[in-house]
């Protein structure tokens, strides 16, 4: 029976931990922002990412490894016009685009169109 409660014990703590390392730090989240706005991420994707000329980005993020992918590649032939840069780590280091990602998704879902007065039908 011990054993049983002590392996039920670690479980619990085990969880714990998990869950509190899964939420992310606002230090992380500040510079996240900071980040996001220094390289103009917020120019195509709006400042707290829900879109404007590119997609959505937030709250709904990519998995870090492959938001990490996306934004290091970009579209192959990427225009102005059309598509988006890559940044490599030059410009954005690994930790940097950590934090942005961390940033995208503490942010709050937009509301729905039928919710904004001048949206509505």
């Amino acid at each position: 029976m011990s054993k049983s409660l002590a392996a039920f014990a670690l479980l619990c703590f085990a969880s714990i931990a998990a869950a509190q390392s899964a939420r992310p730090d606002r230090s992380g989240i500040a510079n996240g922002q900071s980040a996001f706005m220094r390289v103009g991420c917020f120019t195509c994707h709006g400042t707290v990412g829900h879109g404007g000329a590119a997609p959505r980005l937030a709250p709904n993020t990519l998995p870090l490894a492959g938001f990490t992918t996306w934004v290091r590649n970009g579209t192959p032939g990427w225009t102005i016009a059309s598509g988006m840069p890559a940044f490599p780590v030059s410009v954005l280091s690994d930790a940097d685009l950590a934090d942005v990602r961390a940033y995208l998704a503490s942010q709050p879902a937009p509301p729905p169109v039928t919710d904004i007065p001048l949206l509505a039908p």
